[in-house]
């Protein structure tokens, strides 16, 4: 969250950035009255107890003088003082609430550096790899959803049956893909310095609101014994959408030093989403369902070095496609597009041959988003508590917080089901991800089980 302060000291750049955003829905103006009149009670409630205990000292003073009268004129004083703190206290504190839940509500101050826009069409493209020496692909590319069918490794219809729509099973070689990318994302990252992590799945109701999940975004949320739009508390619990939400807060309202940064983490976890909030959502396939694995990239920096870690953490992420071989761009995303607690943002895109977009690359296809790279610079760390000091003797200083999925498995196996289609239906497996599958080349399917296979004969 935004720092009080910056707000008093800068309300003109955070009402250009909510403008920039397409915030129209947040009264600024109440917030910094709600503000200013916390601070004039608390003043005045400074004022108040300041003259109850010059009275409190009077009173004993008079009495020892035998100035009785006077004595219970001063006592008259300090209970009319008493009650006056009091209900300045209680007043305060409505106003505290009532500022701190606003203030929640503010998303993070774009970063200089990111282009204004409206939405996803305002962002810029900045780099694009592996176009030049593609792999030949047939005449036409089978969509993942027939192909997955085709071959028996992706069974939509019986997961939406077991759980619902938006949920999947995948089947043997499909199955094996998803493991195997699991596993070789989380040695990927494991070459470049982050420590493993396999976290809870449950996250409490502080944990989601420490990385920006709630208030704001609680109807994309699967909650745990409870309507996601009920009030809730703070110990509630919430299926984990992404691995950010308990790695992040794994540190909330702890100090760390120095030496321990920057403090670079990796997770694996299923993740769960009703995507409530998109329009249009896709009913085929498994890019957009309420079910997912990914492998998350937490880092915690010093604030002067985040920006630098940015750029490097885009490369961390992208160096998965570049081993799988998987032709990607990377886009800076504009104000109107970046996510609530973000500062700034660069989206990997990987290319999906198999389902023609408008706003594909020229070859055809589509893009489909695997991970995105974002600085949250102290917004999270302020929401979490989550603080480091720069030396043993100095104060305490709110850290930096970045992360990047690394990346999104069920994607890049859409990716890699089109990309490395063949002309007779099999799918080569990328050469990175042989050794995982113990030595398996090529995906050729499986034979269809029950009486529902007979009408595919």
């Amino acid at each position: 969250m935004l720092s009080r302060q910056y707000l008093r000291e800068h309300p003109d750049e955070v009402r250009a950035s909510l403008d920039d955003r397409g915030y129209d829905d947040t009264d600024l103006d109440r917030i910094l009255e709600i503000d200013e009149a916390w601070r004039s009670l608390k003043s005045e409630g400074d004022d108040l107890r300041h003259e109850r205990n010059e009275v409190s000292a009077r009173i004993g003073q008079l009495k020892q003088e035998g100035k009785d009268e006077e004595a219970e004129e001063a006592i008259e004083r300090s209970q009319e003082l008493k009650a006056r703190i009091q209900a300045v206290e209680t007043e305060a504190d409505d106003l505290e609430s009532e500022l701190e839940e606003r203030m929640l509500e503010l998303p993070n101050v774009p970063h200089e550096s990111v282009p204004v826009g409206e939405d996803e069409a305002d962002n810029v493209e900045v780099d694009r790899w592996g176009f030049e020496d593609r792999r030949e692909l047939p005449d036409d590319v089978t969509p993942h959803y027939d192909l997955g069918e085709d071959l028996d490794i992706i069974d939509e219809a019986r997961g939406a049956k077991t759980t619902g729509a938006g949920f999947y099973f995948l089947k043997g070689d499909g199955a094996r893909l998803e493991h195997a990318l699991i596993q070789f994302m989380m040695d990927v990252h494991r070459e470049q310095g982050y420590v493993d992590l396999f976290p809870p799945i449950p996250v409490k109701s502080s944990s989601m609101r420490g990385t920006g999940q709630l208030p704001k975004f609680n109807e994309d949320a699967y909650r745990v014994g409870g309507d996601e739009f009920d009030d809730y508390d703070d110990d509630d619990l919430w299926l984990c959408p992404t691995a950010e939400v308990p790695v992040t807060n794994m540190y909330a309202d702890e100090i760390l030093l120095r030496e321990d940064l920057p403090l670079k983490h990796q997770a694996y976890t299923p993740n769960f989403r009703r995507e409530a909030g998109e329009h249009g959502t896709e009913t085929r396939g498994i890019v957009r369902v309420h079910q997912f694995n990914k492998v998350e990239l937490v880092n915690f920096v010093e604030p002067d070095e985040s920006y630098e870690r940015l750029e490097r953490l885009v490369q961390e992420a992208a160096s998965v496609l570049e081993r799988l071989g998987l032709p990607y761009r990377v886009l800076s995303l504009c104000t109107g597009d970046l996510t609530f607690a973000s500062a700034k943002t660069y989206d990997l895109e990987v290319w999906a041959p198999g389902t023609e977009a408008d706003d594909g690359p020229d070859l055809g296809g589509r893009w489909l988003e695997v991970s995105s790279a974002s600085n949250f610079e102290e917004f999270q760390a302020r929401r979490a508590g989550i603080q480091y000091r720069p030396e043993h003797h100095e104060s305490a200083e709110y850290l930096h917080t970045l992360n990047a999925s690394g990346t999104a498995v069920g994607r890049v196996m859409v990716a890699i089901l089109e990309y490395y289609q063949n002309d007779d239906g099999t799918v080569t497996v990328p050469e990175a991800l042989q050794p995982y599958m113990g030595g398996q080349e090529v995906i050729e399917g499986h034979e269809k089980v029950g009486e529902s296979a007979l009408g595919s004969e």
